[in-house]
């Protein structure tokens, strides 16, 4: 079992799912962004490592952009080197064009993650050798005004449906990376591995979340995570 294999069985699993209003539009960037997805697995998706972060789901401007959990363009691009052909969705939201590597809008969320791991630890190749990045759910959903709906508003049959495929995903990611601490990043991430991994040794704690929508965060993110994972004995 390696990630892209998991990867294949998501994107089976997910494909026959529908979503009713407000829900106008959903992406899956594993399908259109798959090439993006599989230089992230191949370089930087070899476990073991001390710790999987897990996100909640691609931001408009991030992972549905590059295909990389936190994508934002320019940190995919200059600072983990890849890039890749990016497709499109089969049904676009006219104000979320998918435009891949040639988005010029900058995803705050994936700014400040992939920065942190920059300033912090250097390299790449620093960062993943004790870390690795994941999303619980890989689509993006959005209303007709444009709006981000999160997975955890999403109807729940929708749910229902949804985390048995991510749950069971999520699952194949840890048994890949064998972490010794899961971390989820915010609150949703963080109950749902919580809960799909219960019956696993192994601790799950909570960071803040880097949404510019969460005023904590935007009064100052990396000093109070770096402060929450020298907590878990992470730094």
């Amino acid at each position: 079992m390696d990630l892209k294999t998991i990867t294949d069985q998501l994107v089976t699993d997910l494909a026959p799912l529908t979503f009713a209003a407000p829900t106008a539009c959903v992406y899956n960037p594993l399908v259109y962004a798959r090439a993006a997805w599989d230089q992230y697995c191949d370089m930087y998706g070899q476990g073991p490592v001390e710790v999987v972060f897990v996100g909640m789901n691609p931001g408009p401007f991030g992972m549905a952009q590059t295909g990389v959990p936190f994508g934002e363009v320019a940190a995919v691009r200059d600072w983990l080197g890849i890039e890749a052909p990016i497709g499109k969705p089969p049904v676009q939201h006219p104000k979320r064009p998918v435009l891949g590597f040639d988005c010029h809008r900058s995803e705050v969320s994936g700014r400040r993650v992939w920065g942190w791991a920059r300033e912090r630890f250097g390299t790449p190749e620093a960062f993943f050798a004790r870390f690795f990045i994941a999303n619980y759910c890989p689509l993006v959903f959005m209303e007709d005004s444009g709006r981000n709906r999160i997975p955890e508003k999403l109807h729940k049959s929708e749910r229902t449906a949804l985390f048995a495929a991510c749950d069971k995903a999520l699952q194949g990611t840890i048994d890949v990376m064998q972490p010794s601490l899961v971390v989820g990043v915010g609150a949703f991430a963080t109950k749902r591995a919580a809960k799909v991994l219960a019956d696993r040794d192994i601790p799950i704690e909570r960071i803040l979340h880097p949404s510019p929508a969460n005023p904590r965060a935007n009064r100052g993110w990396q000093p109070v995570i770096e402060e929450q994972l020298r907590g878990f004995g992470v730094l």
